[in-house]
């Protein structure tokens, strides 16, 4: 056993170069609940602008640079003309090695997975589908600001990813359509998409999509959770998911992963797409283990 630790701490040393900094899954978890704290954060409601005030607002200080992208959405189901906007915080902006981490920022309009008829046109909190992708960012953004990385890094903030109605695609992930086709310079080498990762029981299989776009970067993110002892990462394909990472990928070239829970519950009851996406179905925990593996992945590269 002893002889096992130190080849695996050998190991560590080598993949993870840098002194990587610790991932605060409290302070994270802080971020998700401010962000719930607005309402949920449909477009053109008040949840929405407070929402992105908030995100701007924290990562400004920040950031090298912050780029804020809005264009105008016009809403087939509604008629309604919404202004929506992504906003990068970029780190180390010039630097042509780069990476972008992202997540979409906007909850959904309807809880139309829910069980009961009643709450299938209100909408949704997104405690988990939406802010703890958006909270484990805001955490990075605290880190890359104290530590300078080696590569440059653009945290992603997507909007409109979930707009759409089940089964109409096209009207889904509408940030990351218009991202795709106005991608600032200099080009990332790749996209890590975080979706889903703050639920309580976290499980991350590897999305099949994913695999199938991305199967180097996959493989490479997937060994660095096991030599960490992440044990939520499994390297089976559980599902496939249409996600912003899709569109990145065949819109803007981009090779692109989603790290995912889409099994989002107990297993009896689902919580996605309900009214019942509320933070006490996440953990500070589940937010750190997703926001570990990113900092080893960032300051762990050898360049």
């Amino acid at each position: 056993m002893k002889s096992f630790i130190t080849i695996t701490v050998f190991l560590s040393s080598l993949i993870f170069a840098e002194e990587v900094p610790q991932f605060d899954g409290g302070r994270a978890y802080g971020f998700l609940k401010a962000q719930c704290d607005f309402g949920p954060r449909v477009p053109g409601t008040s949840g929405h602008r407070k929402g992105l005030r908030h995100i701007v607002q924290t990562v400004t200080p920040l950031a090298d640079t912050v780029i804020q992208q809005s264009f105008s959405h016009s809403d087939v189901y509604s008629g309604k003309l919404f202004k929506l906007t992504n906003v990068l915080a970029r780190f180390r902006p010039t630097e042509k090695n780069r990476i972008w981490i992202a997540a979409h920022w906007d909850s959904r309009p309807w809880a139309d997975q829910d069980k009961n008829p009643k709450n299938r046109s209100k909408p949704v909190l997104g405690a988990n589908d939406g802010a703890s992708g958006v909270a484990v960012l805001m955490e990075l953004a605290h880190h890359l600001a104290k530590q300078s990385p080696s590569i440059g890094v653009d945290l992603v903030f997507l909007d409109g990813e979930d707009m759409g109605k089940a089964g109409d695609l096209e009207h889904f992930f509408n940030g990351s359509r218009y991202l795709a086709r106005n991608i600032p310079s200099p080009v990332p080498e790749y996209c890590i998409l975080v979706d889903m990762i703050g639920d309580k029981d976290l499980q991350l299989p590897v999305e099949g999509k994913s695999a199938e776009q991305a199967p180097e970067l996959v493989d490479q993110l997937w060994t660095e959770a096991e030599i960490l002892g992440l044990q939520e990462f499994r390297r089976d394909i559980d599902y496939f998911v249409e996600d912003d990472h899709v569109v990145l990928y065949e819109v803007g070239g981009i090779p692109s992963v989603d790290i995912i829970d889409f099994r989002y519950g107990t297993g009896k009851v689902n919580y996605w797409h309900t009214v019942e996406d509320t933070p006490d179905k996440c953990s500070p925990g589940s937010l750190a283990t997703v926001g570990t593996l990113l900092l080893h992945h960032i300051y762990g590269r050898n360049n």
